[in-house]
């Protein structure tokens, strides 16, 4: 979802800029990480090679994967744009595109920012199953892989939503994020993205 940053004041220019930066390093990343799918993919159509075909998996699942995920970080910050969210835009580049302001935005805020990522989630698959064909391994392993990155996401940030309706506290349920937390995550998305690709 979000890191928390200290609140503090960002000038509009510079706001600007970080995002764009932020943008295009995104940009970059999936453009990569498709461009070695295609090129993988072409390969294992054109020779047929059993390594081309993993290597298709393989790179497939990346795909898929940054896919959903960059489109679902993206739609967190349509949700704090949409709600006049408090935030501040990173210098570093990183997977968050901003940082919230957990003092300065109230509950609504802080729901409608979070549950937007779960529509970019499933927007991100759409995308990936109306471009994509299943029809190959390496294929059908890019769109299960955009279905896993749902599972993933869903896992650590569903349970703090409905923690916080009881707690009020939507810092205090996050910091609840733990080792413990991602692996059980990683483990519903490895087995959601199996079924998924294994269905198709």
């Amino acid at each position: 979802m979000t890191q928390e940053r200290p609140p503090g004041s960002q000038s509009l220019p510079s706001r600007g800029m970080r995002l764009g930066k932020i943008a295009v390093f995104h940009s970059l990343v999936w453009m990569t990480a498709l461009s070695l799918f295609a090129a993988a993919d072409s390969w294992s159509a054109i020779t047929g090679l059993a390594i081309a075909s993993l290597l298709s998996i393989v790179t497939g699942i990346v795909a898929g994967f940054a896919t959903t995920t960059l489109v679902h970080e993206w739609f967190h910050y349509l949700g704090a744009r949409l709600t006049a969210g408090d935030y501040e835009i990173p210098k570093k580049m990183s997977l968050f595109v901003f940082d919230w302001s957990f003092p300065k935005n109230n509950l609504k805020q802080f729901y409608t920012m979070s549950i937007a990522g779960s529509f970019g989630g499933l927007a991100g698959i759409a995308l990936l199953w109306l471009c994509i064909p299943t029809d190959t391994a390496g294929r059908a392993a890019l769109v299960a892989s955009g279905v896993a990155s749902f599972a993933f996401a869903a896992v650590i940030e569903w349970p703090v939503l409905m923690r916080t309706r009881k707690t009020g506290d939507p810092l205090g349920e996050l910091s609840k994020i733990d080792e413990r937390v991602l692996m059980r995550a990683t483990l519903t998305s490895a087995l959601v993205g199996w079924f998924s690709w294994a269905m198709m």
